[in-house]
């Protein structure tokens, strides 16, 4: 299956490079302004195909998204030191004006996938912009954040990070809800699991590990400038996912009817994903402080969108 991919910058990029390590589709189609930046990226994939799955990278135009099954959007301007991803907003959101149209012109029965930051008001943009059902505009969102959390619990526990089922909730920035209530390792509740291991978790712990998933892209744009492995990874997750139709449960950012009493807006909650886009959606159990907290994030968001004007 096709997958295209616009915007060849480190994202772009290094979803291509991880789809196909992964074997995840049969083609990928980079496209990028600079042609010969896109071109660049393409031939370094595929050099390594040998050592990894047999896919035909290429750049391209947007003709050759013909046919495509997916349409990853990374393209759009890089979050600077010390910059939220809610102010990059007013420079993403004309870059998606022009790029959503030019791919559903081509490839209309696409899932879009968004990873442009705010990748949640970016998820809104572009499904007003495309018309799409909102199952079929699925943003990154807290996917990364997810990681994050279930790694550097892992870390803590010494336990491998595929054993802890955890949610992050919510916008992927600032506000994000980290679901500790509902955090189970191997079905025990995490505190049983920490205290039967000799691994506790303290107020302390906790909060280390809250600011790690919280400020951990803050930390690492003011270190090397940019995140794009962490997100590589989950973006090819998520569109290995999509195309084997594994209705896999991934945590991702669609626009919702309604979350917290907070009307149409973008964030991520649990989601079944397969062929379609997002089947179902998932709301984990929450305690009084995280069902506030996940309204909080709601209504961040929806002031953040609704001020768009098209």
């Amino acid at each position: 299956m096709k997958i295209g991919v616009v915007g060849a910058g480190m994202v772009g990029s290094t979803s291509a490079y991880s789809m196909m390590l992964n074997g995840v589709g049969s083609e990928i189609v980079l496209l990028d302004l600079n042609r010969k930046a896109a071109e660049a990226q393409a031939h370094d994939i595929i050099h390594g195909a040998p050592h990894g799955h047999p896919i035909w990278v290429h750049a391209g135009d947007y003709a050759d998204l013909a046919g495509a099954a997916v349409a990853v959007i990374a393209a759009g301007v890089a979050q600077m030191p010390g910059e939220t991803r809610l102010q990059l907003l007013d420079r993403n959101a004309a870059v998606f004006k022009a790029i959503v149209p030019q791919i559903l012109a081509v490839a209309p029965e696409a899932v879009l996938v968004i990873a442009t930051n705010p990748v949640d008001i970016m998820t809104f943009v572009a499904t007003r912009i495309s018309g799409l059902p909102a199952s079929r505009v699925i943003g990154s969102g807290t996917i990364l954040d997810t990681a994050r959390f279930r790694t550097l619990l892992a870390t803590h526990l010494m336990v491998a990070p595929q054993s802890i089922h955890g949610h992050v909730l919510g916008e992927h920035g600032d506000s994000e809800v980290l679901c500790w209530s509902s955090v189970d390792v191997a079905t025990v509740p995490v505190e049983t699991f920490a205290h039967q291991v000799g691994r506790p978790i303290t107020p302390e712990v906790k909060a280390r590990i809250d600011d790690g998933v919280r400020n951990a892209a803050y930390k690492i744009i003011a270190g090397k400038g940019s995140t794009y492995y962490g997100i590589g990874a989950g973006i090819s997750r998520l569109v290995a996912t999509i195309l084997a139709n594994e209705h896999r449960v991934l945590t991702v950012s669609t626009v919702n009817a309604d979350v917290e009493g907070v009307k149409h807006v973008a964030l991520s909650l649990p989601r079944v994903i397969g062929r379609s886009g997002v089947i179902a959606d998932i709301m984990p159990p929450l305690n009084e402080v995280e069902h506030a907290a996940l309204r909080h994030s709601a209504e961040i968001l929806k002031q953040a969108s609704d001020p768009i004007t098209w």
